[in-house]
């Protein structure tokens, strides 16, 4: 497809994944250049140096004095102390030294102060997430599931400053860049890549990973790392949420069982499928959420809560059910699961209406 800009026409062109090497290669790579440049015109002013003169000496132009002329040449800094006097000589200065010593200049000065402004820039930023993340949420795995995760903790008022994505995949990574997550590039199986993500330090751990064995790893690791943070897996087959259990991990949610529940209910009463898909979405129609009990609710029977359908009551970090006795009459500490009605995403920072839920109660 061909494109018009100002009456040129511009031709839509593919776009190259770019080759990424370390900031010391990149360094030594146009040193080298620069090097190359300099020889060059060393040795172009050594075989003509017959056309230049040196002010200072008048001995004439030896192999030191054209590395000494090319360097502050090369430089700018230009002494005037050797010059060129040949008329070709000024030519070839001219034609050839001068967009050398531009060449030079950017390889050598512009693009190093630019890659180490850079990397300085990075390990700066680095540095102070690093000592200021505390209690934070990591999430393994920024694919569908892994998006829709960041988006309930989002809704239900968790800051993106809390939040850190790992994933192996580069456009995974510059996805939650573009959101305003913090990411790191990276295998989460591996210690060293989990130990940059603060991992000892964080709250909750969100694992999405693809494959049920790296699921299994990841939980393992992370919970060598961290005994006491809230794990919450997705695994893909039955089968291996025990597995992951006796790994570590505190919640697991079998997608393909879900989705396979959700396609049958569908089959076998639309209705059903529809209230459960409502659910399950966010932003309209009804939502489930995790909330403390008010002051005021304390007393009162689950049943009695305007606005809303209990359908569990936690606690003493106990999930009961609404129909359960031993929870007919809410009490101080109580939190209470809850399907209500959906409200639509604020702005972060917004002032609006509606009781707060606890992060990842919301879905």
């Amino acid at each position: 497809m061909a494109r018009t800009f100002g009456g040129f026409r511009h031709q839509t062109l593919v776009t190259l994944p770019a080759k990424k090497s370390a900031p010391l290669v990149q360094l030594a790579r146009r040193g080298l250049l620069a090097a190359i440049l300099l020889t060059a015109s060393t040795l172009l002013v050594w075989f003509d140096r017959g056309a230049y003169i040196d002010n200072v000496n008048g001995d004439g132009v030896n192999l030191i004095d054209a590395l000494y002329y090319s360097t502050v040449t090369m430089t700018t800094t230009g002494y005037g102390d050797i010059t060129p006097h040949a008329p070709h000589a000024r030519i070839l200065n001219a034609i050839l030294i001068t967009p050398m010593r531009v060449g030079f200049l950017v390889l050598l000065v512009g693009t190093t102060l630019e890659v180490l402004a850079n990397e300085t820039r990075r390990m700066i930023l680095d540095s102070h997430w690093r000592k200021h993340m505390r209690n934070h949420i990591v999430i393994v795995g920024f694919g569908t599931k892994g998006r829709s995760a960041v988006a309930t903790l989002q809704r239900n008022e968790t800051p993106l400053t809390k939040m850190l994505v790992i994933d192996p995949r580069p456009h995974a990574i510059a996805d939650a860049n573009q959101l305003g997550l913090a990411a790191i590039e990276g295998d989460a199986t591996r210690r060293d890549v989990l130990r940059r993500a603060e991992i000892a330090k964080a709250r909750e751990v969100i694992i999405t990973v693809d494959r049920d064995d790296s699921a299994i790893l990841v939980t393992l690791t992370v919970r060598q790392l961290n005994p006491s943070a809230h794990v919450v897996v997705a695994v893909r087959e039955h089968e291996n949420g025990s597995l992951l259990r006796q790994s570590g991990a505190d919640a697991v949610v079998t997608s393909s069982d879900a989705v396979g529940r959700l396609l049958g209910l569908s089959a076998v009463s639309p209705n059903i499928g529809l209230v459960i898909e409502d659910l399950l979405t966010s932003g309209d129609g009804l939502e489930v959420a995790q909330r403390q009990v008010s002051a005021d609710e304390v007393g009162h029977a689950p049943g009695d809560l305007p606005g809303e359908r209990v359908i569990g009551v936690v606690r003493n970090h106990t999930l009961r059910r609404f129909y359960d006795p031993t929870v007919a009459t809410l009490e101080a500490g109580d939190e209470v699961v809850v399907i209500r009605r959906s409200v639509a995403p604020r702005a972060p920072g917004s002032a609006g209406p509606g009781r707060p839920a606890t992060p990842g109660g919301g879905a």
